[in-house]
């Protein structure tokens, strides 16, 4: 696949490309486009998307295979927003739900059922840092989520505590405190994360970053 057709680059650097079923014009998702994903995709002929919150270009599908195979790419009169026509395999959403827009602002209810259960496919770490995200933007929930969310000093002040409570269980307790204050350590970075904003596969790339390098060597390069 390719085309003469150019983008306007200049304007921005990410583009907005929406998904649409090629056969019953369903929209899937909306994702962004830098140049080099955008090239990828013609290329290849399966979607590529840079990923705002990862900070990296990723293959739709690449962890759970639920690619998008493009049939055709339509650019609007201003270059600078396309349409991607494609047969989706498996779902759309990492939610598990066939679109990721599901929950109508009108009728207060979600219009799509999860079709697969993602949690094996992603992992419990990415599917509980979406939950988290999910709380962040619904306004309606009381949850202890959304509360540490909406009140940044006992969001800090929650991580340092479960920190220190994990750094005396590993000293002094038993491995199951070890492994309960673990958890809670996690949820509690989690959501930091979300706060921010941070992906936790913006953590996997710079532990891989650090991988096969000592630690005496990873530390020394920080002062430079």
């Amino acid at each position: 696949m390719n085309s003469k057709v150019k983008l306007n680059w200049d304007k921005h650097p990410l583009i907005p490309a929406i998904a649409q079923d090629h056969e019953s014009n369903e929209v899937l998702m909306l994702a962004y486009m830098n140049q080099e994903a955008y090239e990828l995709s013609l290329s290849s002929g399966y979607a590529h998307y840079f990923s705002r919150s990862k900070q990296r270009i990723w293959k739709k599908g690449e962890s759970s295979n639920h690619t998008q195979e493009i049939k055709d790419i339509l650019i609007d009169c201003d270059g600078d927003t396309l349409i991607l026509k494609i047969h989706q395999n498996g779902v759309a959403c990492h939610t598990g739900a066939k679109s990721c827009f599901f929950t109508s602002v009108t009728q207060e209810c979600l219009v799509h059922d999860v079709d697969i259960d993602t949690s094996v496919i992603y992992g419990v770490v990415d599917t509980l840092y979406h939950t988290i995200l999910s709380r962040k933007s619904d306004v309606n929930t009381t949850s202890w989520t959304n509360k540490l969310l909406n009140d940044k000093n006992l969001l800090l002040s929650k991580i340092r505590e479960e920190a220190d409570e994990l750094a005396v269980a590993i000293d002094c307790e038993e491995d199951a405190q070890v492994i309960y204050e673990a958890s809670d350590l996690l949820y509690h970075a989690l959501v930091g994360l979300a706060y921010r904003d941070v992906s936790p596969d913006r953590i996997k790339q710079e532990i891989a970053r650090r991988f096969g390098t000592s630690g005496i060597e990873e530390k020394a390069s920080r002062k430079k």
